[in-house]
């Protein structure tokens, strides 16, 4: 994505997993990155991967905020070891990411992001993470509500989680993410005649993503 990218093979509870380090872009007189993003693809069956434009456009407004960025594949996709799972498996595959790029022991702060199915897995990883107090920003973009059931957002994380959906996205129904997060009193942000994979409108999915991030919130 930069000049600052770099390709990593990480161990996974299925075998290798292909994943690639986006450097921070770094404020005057910061000395280090804010953090750890790891970003989620969508569904692997559906042609999903690290390599998304949605997801790259998460992890280029994680970088340009002063985060490093971690994108990586799912089990079976490109260099990645094992066979698909439903998102139990990938959750899995999340998890270890998270363990190897931002240990627990290390002390780093994390943020998790994902995009359709990546989002649904992302929600199982925050509702899992959070209570470890590591999690400063949550993101899910296109989240596949109305495929999977998606793991409620914990109540003390609505004001660091951000939602975006596409009014007239054809493959996850606005609906049924309303109808996720209504129980929750949740926000969804909703992009106007915005569909699925935001056509036309990746600069201001960035833009809602920076945003939020620089908010504190």
């Amino acid at each position: 994505m930069n000049a600052q990218t770099e390709r990593l093979t990480l161990s996974g509870p299925a075998g290798a997993i292909e994943a690639v380090r986006d450097a921070a872009t770094l404020a005057d007189g910061a000395a280090a990155p804010r953090g750890v993003a790891i970003i989620a693809h969508p569904h692997p069956l559906f042609g999903g991967t690290m390599d998304n434009k949605v997801v790259q456009t998460l992890a280029r407004a994680f970088v340009q905020c002063g985060w490093t960025a971690v994108r990586f594949n799912f089990r079976g996709v490109g260099g990645t070891e094992g066979v698909h799972d439903d998102g139990q498996g990938e959750l899995q595959d999340l998890l270890a990411v998270v363990e190897q790029v931002a240990p627990a022991a290390a002390g780093q702060r994390i943020a998790l992001a994902g995009f359709s199915f990546g989002a649904f897995v992302t929600s199982h990883a925050l509702a899992t993470l959070w209570p470890q107090g590591r999690v400063d920003h949550a993101v899910l973009v296109g989240t596949a509500a109305s495929r999977f059931t998606v793991a409620p957002v914990p109540p003390d994380a609505h004001l660091r989680t951000l939602v975006v959906h596409g009014e007239h996205d054809d493959t996850v129904p606005l609906a049924a993410v309303m109808d996720w997060a209504r129980p929750q009193i949740l926000p969804v942000t909703v992009i106007p005649a915005g569909g699925h994979f935001f056509h036309g409108q990746l600069p201001l999915l960035k833009n809602l993503v920076v945003r939020h991030l620089q908010s504190g919130g």
